[in-house]
């Protein structure tokens, strides 16, 4: 399913078999695809699985399994700048089977979402890994994922990998939404500098009010008074002249 002929041209634009004799870029997309599809919590354990199937192997265009170093010396010194490529060529190959059915009773062309996640590494070791938490938090260590998804074709379009202790709002910065457009967010990423500066370039996003926001009524456009089980959400004016 995956077109080895765009991933060879991203590998000689990249460089990245250059100086390596064995264990090519191929083979750990495989090995670490292998990974996730059989849900492998290490490099070992992946290593020892794919060894098991080895005699299945040739299938995927490998001769043996690798061994855990030779894996975990390429994952350090490869860089990963070659699968970012080719993940935006496979959404490219792929468009015409992704789906581009708009969502229902949606305007807007431009429809994202983004979010956060923390992938805890060695928090239980190294003990200084991670940003403590408040009060009775779960301690959160190692790497957190901040992803930009289009809502549209349900396909992740940017990503933003930073230590966990980084604000969710700094993300922000990053992005570069077009005039139009519609994000949507949780409260985490509550940013008012960056929200008037959206204002101002006519960008639509919606985010849940902070608990803590003092907020002064401008005007009220619709009222309607929510029962028991009901939930609405408040439309206000972005822009007042």
């Amino acid at each position: 399913m995956l077109p080895r002929e765009q991933f060879d041209l991203l590998v000689n634009q990249c460089s990245s078999d250059r100086y390596y004799k064995q264990f090519f870029s191929w083979d750990q997309l495989i090995v670490m695809l292998f990974g996730i599809l059989s849900r492998c919590d290490s490099m070992g354990e992946i290593c020892d699985g794919m060894r098991a199937l080895s005699g299945k192997l040739n299938y995927l265009g490998m001769d043996c399994a690798p061994s855990k170093s030779t894996a975990g010396d390429a994952l350090r010194d490869r860089d990963e700048e070659l699968f970012r490529l080719y993940y935006f060529a496979l959404i490219a190959y792929f468009r015409p089977l992704l789906s581009v059915s708009r969502k229902e009773k949606v305007s807007f062309e431009e429809f994202y979402a983004f979010d956060s996640t923390t992938i805890t590494l060695f928090s239980q070791v190294m003990k200084g890994v991670g940003r403590n938490p408040k009060g009775d938090g779960k301690k959160k260590g190692g790497l957190k994922v901040h992803m930009l998804t289009d809502v549209h074709s349900e396909t992740a379009i940017f990503a933003k990998i930073s230590e966990a202790k980084m604000h969710d709002k700094k993300f922000l910065a990053h992005l570069n939404p077009g005039k139009g457009s519609m994000l949507v967010f949780d409260k985490a990423y509550n940013y008012y500098a960056q929200f008037a500066d959206w204002s101002q370039e006519r960008v639509n996003f919606v985010c849940r009010l902070k608990d803590n926001a003092k907020a002064q009524l401008q005007d009220v456009l619709f009222e309607k008074t929510l029962h028991k089980e009901e939930f609405g959400v408040y439309k206000v004016p972005m822009f007042v002249n």
